[in-house]
């Protein structure tokens, strides 16, 4: 019988993605017309090529590609339009990037836009829905040996925010998470290529945000990395009044430094050269010894 492979941990920019690695930071950047935030400024491929190699240059770790919005209310995009906004900017940016630049993650709960990101230069699979959405999602992570985040979602984009509610926050979001584990790991997908992932904003209140915020470190107890995503979020204007989603990046720089001082190891930002300097340092006081 042929040797088994030894799995091996990804790597982002040269440096193991273990527990208690990092800060990674993964950079959004939505192929979309109508995501909350940045909503059809980078639909048109060049514009979204360009912003890449931007973000790649201001620190950027991972560039989270996505051609759906998953906004609360958003209704789903079809996987050939998905493939028909992403898969060129990911050919692209993988060129320019090669093998010294940022991972590339699709961020998409279909296994054929998947697939399509993958063969383009993409190595991560993003995927909200944790692999519940299409059944070959875990099967095709796993024969691409790719990188996986599995994300907790209570619902759907649709109607996530209709009233969420909870017996028991971290008990709830913990036992999925470990749950969607196992159900990675049954199609194939070694334990060190999974990242999870608390969905901050995905079925969740302002209070549960700021409650998983402040605990986020408990997710680091199952063993793999702790993705954290709460850029430009509206239970930030919910606690600081800043109604104007550009008037949200004091408060994302806040709960970016709540979470690496935490121990978790990767955050999801949009403003990539702001978060890339408070995560390092917040980093650099984590690990003092003074």
């Amino acid at each position: 019988m042929p040797a088994m492979e030894t799995p091996t941990p990804m790597q982002f920019r040269g440096r193991p993605v273990v527990p208690g690695a990092g800060p990674f930071i993964f950079a959004v950047l939505n192929v979309t017309p109508d995501s909350f935030s940045d909503g059809g400024r980078y639909l048109d491929p060049a514009a979204a090529i360009e912003a890449g190699c931007r973000l790649a240059a201001e620190g950027a770790d991972v560039i989270d590609v996505g051609g759906e919005s998953t906004r609360p209310g958003s209704e789903g995009v079809p996987p050939d339009e998905q493939i028909r906004r992403v898969e060129p900017v990911i050919r692209e940016l993988a060129q320019r990037f090669g093998d010294g630049g940022p991972a590339i993650s699709i961020d998409t709960r279909s296994a054929a836009v998947a697939e399509a990101a993958l063969a383009a230069g993409a190595t991560i699979v993003n995927d909200i829905s944790a692999l519940t959405f299409d059944p070959e999602m875990g099967r095709t992570v796993a024969r691409r040996k790719a990188g996986v985040v599995l994300m907790h979602m209570k619902g759907t984009p649709a109607n996530m925010q209709d009233n969420p509610q909870y017996a028991d926050l971290m008990g709830e979001i913990r036992s999925y998470l470990a749950e969607r584990m196992a159900a990675a790991a049954a199609d194939g997908i070694a334990r060190e290529r999974i990242i999870i992932d608390p969905g901050i904003g995905f079925g969740k209140t302002a209070d549960h945000n700021l409650t998983l915020l402040r605990r986020a470190g408990e997710f680091r107890e199952l063993g793999v990395p702790v993705l954290v995503g709460p850029s430009r979020k509206r239970f930030i204007a919910a606690v600081t009044g800043a109604t104007e989603i550009a008037d949200r990046l004091p408060g994302t720089i806040a709960a970016v430094c709540a979470c690496v001082l935490a121990g978790v190891e990767c955050v999801r930002v949009h403003d990539v050269a702001a978060c890339r300097r408070a995560a390092d340092l917040a980093a650099a006081i984590r690990r003092c010894h003074g």
